[in-house]
C-alpha cells in the first residue's frame, strides 16, 4: 500500500504537504521508492511502476562463474569474427541465466522454453550463413525471443516492450553482482575459494608447459592444436578485453531479469471509446468495396491473359510488375494498421456487435489476402524477367510473412485473441528463421543461375558483391563465366586470410573448398569483356 510521508498507510495521494497536488504527491513518493529499492527504467514513470522487477535474491557463486565464463569465450572466441564461437559464448550465459531461474524458483513453462530453443536457433544462423544481413536479422529476432523466454510476457504490451527490460537488467545486474562480490570479500570465503584458485592456477601452467612441449615434438599435434586454440597477440589485448565485459555484462544482465524479471504484461492500455455500428462500419464497409473491385481487376487479368493486358497498356513485363509491386506491399502494411485501429474503437455492447466486427474485419482480411497473392505474382514477373536479386526476395519475404500475419488475424477473430501477441511474434521469429536457413544469397545465385540456363542472360557484375553461401550454385556456370562470377567472393575470402574454426561459417568453409579444388582461371581482360565491372541495365 502507498505510504505519505510520515510512512503511515493511506490511499494515493493521501497526506500530501500544503501546496502539493495528490497526484504530484504520488509522484514524488513513487521516485522515493524507486530510489530506495535501486531499481531504474528508461519507460514513463507510469509503465516503469507497473514493469517493475522484485527484489532478487544474492547472486549465486554458480551464476558469477557462468558470468565470468561467458566474458572468457566471449573474448577468446569473438574477436576474429562471429561463427560458431557465438554459440560457445552464449551457452554459459544461457546456463547462467537457468541457474538464477531456478534459484528464484521460476519453472520453466512451455512457451518459456520454446522461445529459449528459438533464440538458440536463430543464433546458429551466423554459423551457418556468410552473409551478414541474414545473420543481422536473426541477432534482432534473438533479442526478441530472449527476451520473451526471460521475461514471461504474454500481452501485445509485454511483447513489444520486453527488449527494453534488458536495459534495466544491465543496470541492476552490474549492482547486483557488485553486491555479491562485495559480500564474498570475508576471510571465511577467501579461505574457501583460495585452494580452488591455486589449483586452477597450476593446472593452466602445467596445461601450457606440457602443451608446448607435445606440440614441439610432433608437428600434426602441433598444427591440431593451432587449429582448435584462439590465437591471440598483445595488441588484440584492449578488444578481447572489451569483448570480455560485455560478455560477462550481458550475462549479467539475462540472469539478472531470469531472477527478477520486468512485468511488462501488468500494463495495460485502455480500448477506445466504442463508436457505433455506422461510424465504425461506414469507412470499412467502403474499403473492402474498393479491395473488392481491385481483385476482381486482377483475377480478370489473371484469366484474360497478362500479354493481352500489356498489349492494351503499353507496358512490359518488368514496368507492369514494378508499377504496382510496392504500392501494393504498402497497402499490406496500411490494412494492417487499419484494422489494429478498427479494433481499438470497434462497437461491443453485445455478441451481436462482436459478429458484425468479425464479419466485416473478416472480409477486409480475405480481400487482403488476394492483394498479398496479387504483389507476389508481380514480384515473380519481374524476377522472371530480369532474375532475382537480394532486394527482390527481402520484400517477396517480408510480403509472405504480413499474408501470414493476416491469416493469424483471422484465426484470432474465430478461436480468440489470447494467443495472437505470441503467434505473431513467433511468426516473425520461424520467419527469419528460416530467411537465413534457406540462404538468401544461395537462392540468388540458384536462380540467375537457372535463368542463365534457360535463356542465356547474366549479370555477372551483381555477383560480385554476393557472400560465400553463393558459391555452389555459381561453381555450375561454365568457364569463363564460372571464374568471372567467382571473382569477387574469391578476393573477398582471399583478404580475409586463414580464418580459425571458431569464427568460419559453414558458407565460408564450403566455397573455401570449391575454390580451392577449381581455383578462378579466367583473367581481368576475359572478364572485363563479359561486363564482369560494370552492371548491364535491363
Amino acid at each position: 500500500m502507498p505510504e505519505d510521508s510520515d510512512g503511515a498507510p493511506g490511499a494515493p495521494g493521501a497526506g500530501a504537504p500544503p501546496g502539493w497536488e495528490p497526484k504530484a504527491w504520488q509522484a514524488y513518493q513513487v521516485r522515493r521508492q524507486r530510489a530506495t529499492s535501486g531499481a531504474w527504467s528508461i519507460a514513463p514513470l507510469a509503465w516503469a511502476e507497473a514493469a517493475r522487477p522484485a527484489q532478487a535474491a544474492p547472486v549465486s557463486t554458480a551464476v558469477l562463474l557462468a558470468a565470468v565464463a561467458a566474458g572468457l569465450a566471449s573474448g577468446l572466441f569473438l574477436g576474429d569474427g562471429l561463427g560458431p564461437g557465438l554459440l560457445l559464448a552464449v551457452v554459459p550465459a544461457m546456463a547462467g541465466a537457468y541457474l538464477a531461474a531456478r534459484a528464484a524458483r521460476r519453472r520453466a513453462r512451455p512457451w518459456s522454453v520454446a522461445w529459449a530453443v528459438g533464440c538458440a536457433a536463430l543464433l546458429a544462423v551466423p554459423a551457418l550463413r556468410d552473409a551478414g544481413w541474414p545473420a543481422t536479422l536473426a541477432l534482432l529476432a534473438a533479442v526478441l525471443l530472449g527476451a520473451l523466454a526471460l521475461h514471461g510476457s504474454r500481452t501485445w504490451p509485454g511483447v513489444l516492450l520486453s527488449p527494453l527490460g534488458f536495459v534495466d537488467s544491465t543496470v541492476l545486474g552490474i549492482r547486483w553482482a557488485w553486491s555479491g562480490l562485495r559480500s564474498r570479500g570475508s576471510g571465511v570465503d577467501r579461505a574457501r575459494w583460495l585452494p580452488v584458485a591455486k589449483a586452477a592456477a597450476v593446472a593452466l601452467f602445467l596445461l601450457v608447459l606440457f602443451g608446448t612441449l607435445f606440440a614441439s615434438a610432433d608437428a600434426a599435434f602441433a598444427d591440431l592444436l593451432d587449429g582448435l586454440t584462439p590465437e591471440i597477440s598483445l595488441g588484440d589485448g584492449p578488444v578481447r578485453f572489451v569483448l570480455f565485459l560485455l560478455g560477462a555484462v550481458l550475462a549479467l544482465t539475462a540472469a539478472r531479469a531470469a531472477a527478477a524479471p520486468s512485468r511488462w504484461d501488468r500494463i495495460r492500455i485502455a480500448p477506445g471509446k466504442p463508436r457505433s455500428r455506422v461510424e465504425w462500419a461506414l469507412p470499412l464497409i467502403v474499403l473492402d468495396l474498393l479491395f473488392a473491385g481491385f481483385n476482381a481487376v486482377q483475377l480478370a487479368v489473371l484469366f484474360g491473359g497478362y500479354d493481352k493486358v500489356l498489349e492494351s497498356t503499353g507496358l512490359t513485363y518488368a514496368e507492369y510488375a514494378r508499377q504496382g509491386f510496392w504500392q501494393l506491399l504498402w497497402a499490406t502494411l496500411l490494412t494492417l494498421a487499419v484494422i489494429a485501429l478498427a479494433l481499438r474503437w470497434a462497437p461491443r455492447a453485445g455478441a451481436g456487435d462482436r459478429r458484425f466486427v468479425r464479419v466485416v474485419l473478416g472480409t477486409l482480411c480475405a480481400l487482403t489476402l488476394v492483394v498479398v497473392a496479387s504483389a507476389l505474382r508481380r514480384m515473380d514477373l519481374y524476377v522472371d524477367a530480369y532474375g532475382l536479386t537480394r532486394l527482390r526476395v527481402s520484400v517477396a519475404a517480408m510480403e509472405l510473412w504480413l499474408g501470414l500475419v493476416i491469416v493469424l488475424i483471422m484465426a484470432a477473430g474465430v478461436f480468440g485473441s489470447r494467443l495472437l501477441p505470441r503467434a505473431v511474434a513467433a511468426a516473425a521469429a520461424a520467419a527469419v528463421l528460416a530467411f537465413g536457413l534457406l540462404s538468401p544469397d544461395g537462392m540468388v545465385a540458384e536462380k540467375n543461375v537457372a535463368r542463365f540456363e534457360q535463356t542465356g542472360k547474366l549479370d555477372l557484375a551483381y555477383f560480385q558483391s554476393l557472400s560465400a553461401d553463393a558459391v555452389p550454385a555459381l561453381d555450375r556456370l561454365p568457364e569463363p563465366r564460372r571464374s568471372c562470377a567467382l571473382r569477387g567472393i574469391n578476393n573477398e575470402l582471399a583478404s580475409r586470410g586463414q580464418v580459425p574454426w571458431y569464427a568460419m561459417n559453414l558458407g565460408e568453409y564450403r566455397a573455401r573448398q570449391i575454390l580451392r579444388e577449381r581455383p578462378v582461371t579466367a583473367s581481368y581482360e576475359v572478364c572485363r569483356s563479359l561486363g564482369t565491372f560494370h552492371s548491364r541495365i535491363e
